[in-house]
């Protein structure tokens, strides 16, 4: 199982399970949606993974802590005071069904991670569908870097980011030079999905590098530039 559960105005909880085993959730803005979904499946949860401390992905923390008290909550040490019991900042964590990579991810936030379980990559806001996060508290050579530790994953990796930006980040990536074609066929695609409720996400990593201008930057001095010019868009 592998459901994006929207959440606030365009964020999503991911929840991630095996067939018939208890699931994993990812980064909680909020609780209502995901105690709803919990009830409806009738699922039980093995841990909670905390990408990054923006309160759109850990507002649900506190009360999630209530309704799961003995849950172990992984995140980076930034989370501590957001609800995390276990810090992780890179690695590999194991729970009782799970083995789990952990990646450290910097730039969005300093001590940003990204977790990888069984070829799901759940990135938080540090890589986007045609996007990338913006840079807060990290810097923007420490997001380069990122990216690169994830763009060498296996390009079947499936992309699954904490935010539905695939339209807004398709409108600036049109702008560029390479791949417009590409770009433009898949804005087409993404506009029927939204149209129709659906989630853009996941995709996979292969066909991110296909149309993503934040995978295809050479450079951090490239990167850089691009993202200065999406933060003006």
């Amino acid at each position: 199982m592998l459901f994006p559960i929207p959440a606030l105005h365009d964020n999503y909880i991911w929840v991630y399970g095996r067939e018939n085993l208890p699931v994993i959730v990812i980064d909680i803005p909020e609780t209502k949606p995901l105690f709803d979904f919990l009830a409806q499946h009738q699922l039980t949860v093995e841990a909670l993974l905390l990408t990054h401390k923006h309160d759109d992905h850990v507002g649900g923390v506190a009360a999630f802590k209530q309704a799961y008290p003995q849950l172990p909550v992984f995140g980076p040490a930034e989370t501590a005071d957001k609800g995390a019991t276990r810090i992780v900042d890179q690695g590999e964590i194991r729970t009782a069904h799970y083995r789990i990579q952990v990646i450290p991810c910097g730039g969005h936030t300093a001590q940003h991670v990204s977790f990888v379980i069984d070829g799901h990559l759940f990135c938080g806001d540090t890589l986007f569908s045609a996007g990338c996060g913006r840079v807060f508290s990290g810097d923007y050579a420490q997001m380069f870097a990122s990216l690169q530790r994830l763009k060498a994953l296996p390009d079947e990796t499936l992309l699954c980011p904490g935010h539905e930006y695939t339209l807004s980040n398709l409108a600036f990536a049109a702008t560029l030079a390479h791949n417009q074609t590409a770009v433009r066929r898949y804005q087409e695609q993404v506009k029927l999905w939204r149209a129709a409720n659906q989630p853009s996400v996941p995709t996979t990593l292969g066909f991110e590098k296909t149309i993503n201008p934040f995978l295809q930057a050479a450079t951090a001095a490239e990167f850089t530039a691009l993202r200065k010019a999406k933060d003006n868009f």
